[in-house]
């Protein structure tokens, strides 16, 4: 190594700059070359286009106030009959009929005529509303008449994971770890059995959720934030932890249970509406209108006119009217002595004789009778006598899995308990898509 050294030293070495064999560009004859083009008019570009039979793709979300002409004219649809046909059609009509929020698609030619929509919203059949969406396709037959066709489809569904931590309230904590507000009021119904949201939220109780992220032909559906179902979660109240998993067994209808395999879902449900404020509860209070005190025989929720109201419990409408100082009145019977009553409402959506299963819509939050403000009074009964409808609940018999699912439940549960131990990890980022 040392002789190379020696001998690269002792010879001399001279780096020498090698110019490229290319004459320099400066030195090139240069010539000007003037020439006169004549654009092709505007009009003979768009006929070169409609020549080609482009098609144009666009999308929009409908809104409330929407009519068939100014839904098209916003996606430059140009097109009587197709226009005419949606006014007409039964299934056509879903596209300016009821809410808002669903999502358009259209296919149109360069001059505006149409080639075919596609309608996405949410299924209004309640079994089918957290797995499947509605596509409604209109298309141009090779007649030329218009065809519609309505399909029920399944979401395409991603598993997300989030936590959090109670500072003042359930949706600023849901908020802040990035949950959507229709997971936050399912956390709320799944555990309102276990934690009186109202009552017994603590600073510093913390949630871990696992939960579906939908979407619908690969398209982001505006509805519920695209939030689907709730798989699995836990959460921690006053130090007490409380779990719930979603379970569904083959062939059979799908609920939630505690880890240890007990129903969540009670006889009676805890309130008759999703999520909402109690404003007055079961005791003495200053009545706002008579000005004294006076025992208050059952619990105010305070609520928007609209929010819907449900039937905590199976049971037969006896009374569908107007009551006095309680206006628009629902009374449910649900057997053993028991009832419930539901007042103050802006609509009734059922009739005396009818059955209604739990969870059935039985009207519409008002501010009917004697009342200050929108809110829902709701009474619970037991031989005509006045309960406090929380404890009712929450005194509500349980049931049992089935010990023939044990196996398939126990699978269930492992897998969804690493997957909250993975959302624990989260906190307190914003959460995380598998």
């Amino acid at each position: 190594m040392l002789a190379g050294v020696a001998l690269l030293a002792g010879t001399g070495i001279t780096a020498v700059a090698v110019a490229p064999m290319v004459p320099d560009a400066a030195l090139l004859p240069q010539r000007l070359v003037l020439e006169t083009i004549e654009p092709t008019g505007l009009q003979s570009q768009l006929d070169a286009l409609a020549a080609q039979d482009l098609s144009l793709t666009r999308s929009d979300i409908t809104r409330s106030t929407d009519t068939v002409e100014a839904l098209l004219a916003r996606l430059g649809v140009r097109d009587s009959s197709a226009a005419q046909f949606l006014r007409t059609d039964f299934h056509g009509r879903q596209v300016v009929t009821g809410r808002g929020g669903k999502l358009v698609q259209v296919n149109t030619l360069a001059d505006g005529s149409l080639q075919d929509l596609v309608l996405r919203y949410p299924s209004d059949q309640s079994e089918l509303s957290k797995t499947h969406f509605n596509r409604v396709t209109v298309v141009r037959g090779p007649d030329g008449r218009w065809i519609s066709r309505l399909l029920s489809v399944p979401y395409e569904s991603h598993t997300r994971l989030a936590s959090g931590t109670i500072r003042s309230s359930l949706f600023g904590a849901t908020d802040e770890a990035g949950v959507p507000d229709a997971v936050a009021a399912e956390l709320a119904d799944i555990f309102s059995t276990d934690i009186d949201f109202h009552r017994e939220l603590r600073k510093g109780d913390t949630f871990s959720v696992v939960y579906e992220s939908l979407s619908a032909d690969a398209q982001p559906v505006p509805w519920n934030e695209g939030a689907g179902r709730v798989l699995a979660a836990e959460f921690v109240n006053a130090g007490r932890a409380h779990h719930a998993v979603w379970f569904a067994p083959s062939g059979g209808r799908g609920a939630y249970f505690s880890a240890d395999g007990q129903s969540k879902q009670r006889a009676f449900l805890a309130s008759p509406m999703e999520f909402s404020r109690v404003t007055s509860g079961f005791a003495m209070r200053f009545h706002p209108l008579m000005k004294s005190w006076r025992r208050h025989l059952g619990v105010d929720y305070g609520a928007p006119v609209g929010t819907p109201v449900r039937a905590v419990a199976e049971g037969v409408v006896d009374f569908s009217g107007w009551q006095n100082g309680y206006g628009n009145v629902v009374q449910v019977n649900h057997g053993k002595g028991k009832t419930t009553l539901y007042a103050h409402l802006s609509r009734r959506d059922v009739k005396v004789g009818q059955r209604v299963p739990q969870g059935h819509r039985v009207g519409a939050v008002g501010m009917t009778g004697w009342t200050t403000g929108p809110h829902l009074h709701f009474e619970f009964r037991i031989n005509g006598e006045h309960q406090d409808p929380l404890r009712a609940a929450k005194a509500a018999e349980a049931v049992q899995l089935d010990a023939a699912l044990r196996p398939q439940f126990t699978e269930v549960v492992r897998t969804v308990q690493a997957k909250l131990e993975l959302a624990d990890t989260l906190l307190p980022q914003r959460g995380a898509t598998e």
